[in-house]
């Protein structure tokens, strides 16, 4: 199968007939065998029964229906699972995505030897205060913080060979950082394509302004996990022994001071107190490495690593 598409979708039931048929439409078009999996997010609306009208009238378009809404991240992850295509490709079931960019996404993973495209929406029609603002400031510390030079993280638009969304986990919202899941698990050939930028035909926006904050909050969960999740201790026990070998050698200042000078009032001075508290910090610190190596060990997956290709082992 050439492609599969997965698409997220929570109260879109109005935009979901038009979507499937531009989808069905430009597949054609292109002679691309496809599927087509439409994940609803705990809808409040009829979307499910529009998913199945839509699959009952074309097998080609597959639904997952949550018991409740879950979050995009959970949808994505769900989506990837089924996926059977050797290009997946991933879009909003707002309509604010066109179908129409899928055939040179496909291109650019099978021609030009990508791991995973990333639409950027270079014009946008979102509100510039409340949306784009903030997604210029988002963007900019993703790729500070990631290395990965995308000018949009969170565009849901996006291609990627089928073997790199087989290989990543999707949870939280962990959804706008999936270039840097894919890069930590390896695939490092990640481009960008800009991709057009649709106005909203039905509905409203599902996202407040909660998601970036979330988002910032997200990359430091990422940025943490990526550099110390199986050596948690190289973190903690280097800030623990930093914070405690200042406490120490300011406690032990303050020692000679009073031994120098016999009327040195030692537990009358603001600086022991904040000594005792550095080290304190950094014993805590060194405890928390402590019972962070322990769980990073005895985790199910603690030794679960991702492995391109073996030779002379079965």
């Amino acid at each position: 199968m050439d492609i599969s598409i997965v698409i997220p979708s929570y109260d879109e039931s109005e935009s979901l007939p038009e979507l499937t048929e531009w989808i069905k439409r430009v597949c054609t078009e292109h002679n691309l065998s496809f599927e087509a999996i439409i994940i609803d997010d705990g809808s409040l609306d009829n979307s499910w029964e529009v998913i199945e009208s839509i699959s009952d009238a074309d097998s080609r378009f597959k639904g997952i229906k949550f018991q409740r809404n879950y979050g995009k991240s959970a949808a994505l992850n769900e989506g990837f699972k089924a996926a059977k295509g050797d290009v997946v490709i991933t879009m909003d079931a707002d309509m604010q995505d066109s179908p129409d960019e899928i055939p040179e996404l496909r291109k650019m993973i099978i021609e030009g030897g990508y791991d995973l495209v990333s639409g950027w929406k270079k014009k946008r029609f979102d509100n510039k205060l409340t949306k784009n603002l903030p997604s210029k400031v988002f963007n900019a510390a993703a790729r500070k913080s990631s290395g990965i030079k995308l000018h949009d993280f969170n565009c849901g638009l996006k291609a990627y060979k089928n073997k790199v969304v087989k290989s990543i986990e999707v949870y939280g919202e962990m959804h706008r950082y999936i270039p840097v899941l894919a890069k930590w698990a390896g695939f490092r050939k990640i481009g960008e394509k800009v991709v057009e930028h649709r106005a909203r035909k039905y509905g409203v926006t599902k996202f407040g302004w909660q998601r970036f904050v979330n988002g910032f909050l997200d990359l430091a969960t990422i940025s943490f996990v990526s550099k110390f999740g199986k050596r948690p201790m190289h973190f903690f026990g280097l800030y623990g022994m930093l914070f405690f070998a200042i406490g120490t050698i300011s406690i032990l200042s303050l020692i000679i001071a009073k031994f120098v000078e016999s009327d040195f009032s030692l537990t009358n001075r603001p600086a022991f107190y904040i000594a005792l508290t550095t080290m304190i910090i950094g014993m805590q610190l060194f405890l928390a490495g402590f019972v962070a190596e322990l769980v990073s060990r005895n985790a199910p997956e603690r030794n679960s690593y991702l492995i391109e290709k073996k030779i002379g082992i079965l």
